[in-house]
């Protein structure tokens, strides 16, 4: 729990600095007298009744499944007693076959005949009701994710004994329509119109239900979409299929609910020098006064371009070694290593995160119309987000803390370029105490469990040195948050990021994912008191809870918590 203690406030810093300066800081447009209910952008920003809106959130795809009503309202409320405003969750929960346990949430079947069906009931979009209805009595904002990219089917040889909905990638998703429906490429959910119009009909029925609901923060057309999934890709894919993809989902959705914005939900890659679908179309300069003598005119942001990014990195390599004085001191991170490559090899190599290889172009979906918002993750347990190789100058952890920095300065200048919010909707690191937790969201199974073909609790200890320290995961969430550099954090400490603002620009970040405990279990379901089960880690009284990837660090029914949040808001009153 000390951990929690660190890191809760330093998250919260962020929060109320944004969130609760509505009554302090935010711009409001006095003279608007027809003040919308939902929200919308302008100026790159997030407007919530009228006044610009900044926000801290979390992820809880499991939301939905929660057993009571009272456990998903206590959920909720904690959240916001928490200062929590926007939570993230799956509006999608399709299954193969109808599940016998009652008490399984379900939204929609599809067949092998391809045939699907919706639930109405209430362990179906009930359910979804009643999440929508006890966020906005807890004064939260939902965005709402569509579909998954991932949705790896366990084998018989991996022994996976976790109910269904244990893990974020086992609601559903586009791999289940492709398997459903005869495919056998993940790029067909883009491309074969009959998919095309199943997921449409999904869509229709979930966006007609909450049309004129303010509590959705937004429409997320699919978490992580990109080429390649736990089925294969056609040697066809490319970031234009997905580009294109994308923007007949978002026309479908606005032709539906003109109330609400959208976003892509994807990882944040680009394809640097790609053809686009959509491209940037310079607009004519407007007049400008003669610039004081000594001063250059401000320039117009740009697409970014490989000369750019070689140059960023190299600006940044400098400034990290005149910080550090010549000296790399650290940890480091066990299990990322990173062979190393030539000096050549670094100056011509963009990476997978820029060249289009995941079959993502970020600008170009940005660009899209329909698309209100950029959305992007940080996961640099599982993703690279470097171009070339690590700066030499730093140790393991310190990669990849600046790692995180330089892709979040990335993607906050997309919002200065296309004049739109930026949110980072999803980031974590597992630490080495939830190593054993760990399932990477392309797989079913934990890789560095005691028996990594079976699922195991969370109180399981493992001798895996995978991951960071509870310490240096809040220094990395720190540093993100705060936008300093690596050095730069060290040198003034967490003191000064308990008020910090997202000095980025990002208008929204999201921590994965949430977590909370003393719920009601239900055999069979991801909130099972089995302790075999991965997903729970039931008390004495038979209570459970929230599953468990690797990632969830917040328990929000304990002591600590609630002192760290009480002490946060004293020192927010008192600034």
């Amino acid at each position: 729990m000390q951990f929690l203690a660190i890191l809760w406030p330093i998250l919260l810093g962020t929060l109320f600095t944004t969130v609760q300066g509505e009554t302090k800081n935010s711009k409001r447009d006095n003279g608007q007298t027809n003040i919308s209910q939902f929200v919308s952008t302008r100026n790159g920003q997030f407007i919530v009744n009228g006044s610009e809106f900044k926000f801290v959130g979390v992820n809880a795809p499991w939301l939905p499944t929660l057993i009571t009503k009272e456990d998903i309202k206590n959920t909720l409320c904690n959240m916001s007693e928490a200062g929590i405003k926007v939570v993230r969750t799956w509006g999608f929960n399709d299954v193969t076959e109808i599940p016998e346990n009652k008490n399984q949430t379900w939204f929609q079947l599809i067949n092998k005949n391809g045939t699907v069906m919706i639930n109405n009931g209430t362990n179906g979009l009930q359910k979804l009701d009643f999440v929508l209805e006890a966020a906005h009595e807890c004064n939260m904002l939902v965005i709402l994710s569509l579909t998954n990219n991932w949705n790896p089917v366990a084998n018989s040889s991996t022994n996976d004994t976790r109910p269904r909905n244990t893990l974020s990638n086992d609601f559903g998703g586009m791999d289940t329509y492709v398997r459903q429906f005869g495919g056998c490429k993940h790029d067909e959910f883009y491309t074969n119109q009959t998919l095309i119009n199943a997921f449409e009909n999904y869509t229709t029925q979930i966006v007609t239900r909450y049309v004129n609901n303010p509590t959705v923060f937004s429409w997320e057309i699919a978490n992580d979409a990109r080429c390649n999934s736990s089925v294969a890709a056609s040697p066809s894919c490319t970031p234009q299929t997905v580009t294109a993809w994308h923007s007949t989902i978002a026309q479908h959705i606005k032709t539906i609910d003109s109330n609400h914005i959208v976003s892509s939900g994807n990882q944040g890659f680009l394809c640097i020098g790609c053809p686009k679908l959509f491209p940037l179309r310079p607009t004519p300069p407007a007049p400008q006064v003669s610039a004081v003598p000594g001063q250059r005119r401000a320039t117009k942001p740009q697409l970014l371009t490989k000369r750019k990014l070689i140059m960023r990195r190299e600006e940044r390599r400098r400034k990290n070694r005149a910080l550090a004085g010549g000296e790399a001191s650290g940890v480091r991170v066990r299990g990322r290593w990173v062979a190393s490559r030539t000096r050549r090899q670094e100056e011509n190599e963009m990476g997978s995160a820029f060249d289009g290889s995941a079959g993502v172009d970020t600008e170009d979906i940005l660009n899209i119309p329909e698309i209100g918002y950029s959305s992007f993750q940080l996961f640099p347990d599982q993703n690279t987000y470097t171009n070339g190789a690590a700066d030499s100058g730093l140790s393991g952890f310190q990669s990849v803390l600046q790692e995180g920095l330089d892709w979040i300065q990335i993607q906050a200048e997309l919002s200065a370029t296309f004049g739109k919010p930026i949110a980072l909707t999803a980031f974590g690191l597992v630490s080495q105490e939830h190593a054993p937790d760990f399932v990477p969201f392309n797989t079913t199974v934990a890789p560095f469990a005691a028996d990594s073909t079976a699922s195991t609790t969370s109180n399981q200890t493992s001798n895996s040195t995978f991951g960071v320290t509870n310490s240096e995961r809040t220094q990395a969430y720190s540093a993100w948050l705060d936008g300093k550099s690596h050095f730069e954090f060290m040198r003034t400490g967490v003191s000064t990021v308990l008020l910090a603002g997202i000095s980025s620009g990002l208008a929204g970040i999201m921590q994965y994912q949430w977590g909370v405990s003393n719920v009601t279990a239900a055999a069979g379901t991801s909130f099972s008191p089995n302790e075999n089960s991965t997903s729970s880690s039931p008390d004495e009284t038979g209570t459970s809870s929230s599953p468990d990837d690797g990632y969830s660090i917040i328990d929000s029914n304990t002591e600590d918590t609630e002192s760290v949040i009480s002490a946060a808001s004293q020192q927010i009153a008192a600034d």
